[in-house]
């Protein structure tokens, strides 16, 4: 199986480089790749021409190149050498990079545009569009999901890590209501702790102690059955919130969940966000929550993406693939329209863009995605 996959990834870089000159040509679009072709993470980089492939099949216009070069990880000087091959092609586009670490050195060709699959900046930098899922986009669905529930205190969950001032300033800047931010340990054994103090848990334990008191000597019938309820549960009195929005992914994700359903947090009162998950279904054996909510694409189109790609390739793709299938829909829109691309500029599109993951808004040269609500719920993902 794998000598057939090197076969087939030969046969693509053949078919994407045949028949081009570096000549400028507005009849043809070429659109260069900057990928990692070899090295740790060879296979994402296969994964994306594959992608390429299965975008070029559904365009069906042989007008098309794809140019693709081997980045490397984390090198420089490789990274450099395949953005001038590229260069030398004639291409003006550019699918990449994947990292954002790499901007600088992109920056410095500011006569080529590239897309990167990046989604920690949705604005236009320079001569680089950010199409990745971005934290704004996903909040900004969260906080309309949130409203429409009637929810009016939500506390946003972001775990100790080197990430935590970043995504403080990126809520800042978004300016929400009604919101406060709760920073946590990803440290299993602090979490839940601080978890308890966040609930108030301790609080709530004596209160439901004391009130039990007051009936444990009684005798009546009204005072039994108060006490018979009163064994039932495990605290007393409400958190001082309505929603949460957990920033974690992975065991981090599940560690939280659990200490808020441990420190007794009504499910059916409070509504349990996260951010986006990629249909990640080990969440399905999260046992002790009944319902967790998240923004993300559109479910259908990425499972027929994802079956459509298996049946071909006999791989399940990476997720961020999709995102180099829409970058060749949305690179091949902008070309039709404007009959070339040279700048970012040729991208300030009004209204939407559909693409598989769903649709896109560009206003003032900043990409804003429309994410769907999922409902994790009975082991299956459900559109809200």
């Amino acid at each position: 199986m794998k000598n057939k996959f090197i076969t087939l990834i030969a046969y693509i870089l053949i078919f994407f480089n045949s028949n081009l000159s570096s000549s400028e040509n507005n009849d043809i679009l070429k659109v260069g790749l900057l990928a990692p072709l070899s090295g740790e993470y060879r296979q994402l980089g296969e994964s994306l021409l594959y992608s390429l492939q299965l975008a070029l099949d559904e365009i069906d216009d042989k007008n098309v190149f794809i140019i693709p070069r081997d980045s490397g990880t984390n090198d420089k000087e490789k990274l450099k050498s395949a953005i001038q091959e590229i260069k030398s092609e004639g291409v003006k586009i550019v699918i990449g990079p994947i990292n954002n670490e790499d901007f600088d050195e992109v920056k410095k060709f500011n006569d080529m545009v590239f897309i990167s699959l990046s989604n920690l900046n949705p604005e236009f930098e320079n001569n680089i569009i950010s199409i990745g899922i971005s934290f704004e986009s996903q909040m900004l669905a969260l906080q309309k999901f949130i409203k429409k529930q009637n929810k009016t205190k939500t506390v946003i969950l972001i775990p100790k890590n080197q990430y935590t001032e970043f995504i403080e300033k990126k809520l800042k800047n978004l300016n929400l209501e009604n919101y406060k931010i709760f920073k946590y340990s990803p440290d299993p054994k602090i979490l839940t702790g601080e978890i308890e103090i966040l609930t108030n848990y301790s609080q709530r334990k004596r209160n439901l102690e004391l009130r039990k008191k007051m009936f444990e000597d009684k005798d009546d019938e009204q005072s039994k059955r108060t006490l018979e309820k009163l064994e039932q549960k495990y605290t007393l009195g409400e958190v001082n919130f309505d929603s949460v929005i957990i920033v974690d992914f992975g065991s981090s994700l599940k560690s939280v969940l659990t200490s808020l359903v441990f420190t007794d947090v009504n499910q059916k009162k409070v509504l349990f966000t996260t951010v986006n998950q990629w249909f990640d279904e080990s969440i399905f054996y999260e046992n002790t929550v009944k319902r967790l909510y998240y923004p993300s694409v559109n479910f259908k189109e990425f499972k027929k993406y994802k079956d459509n790609y298996l049946k071909i390739f006999g791989e399940t793709p990476s997720e961020i693939t999709i995102l180099a299938y829409d970058a060749i829909g949305l690179i091949y829109y902008a070309w039709k329209k404007n009959s070339k691309i040279s700048t970012v500029n040729d991208f300030s599109f009004k209204g939407k863009i559909r693409g598989k993951i769903g649709s896109f808004k560009f206003n003032n040269k900043k990409i804003i995605q429309d994410l769907n609500i999922y409902k994790v719920e009975n082991k299956k993902f459900k559109k809200f």
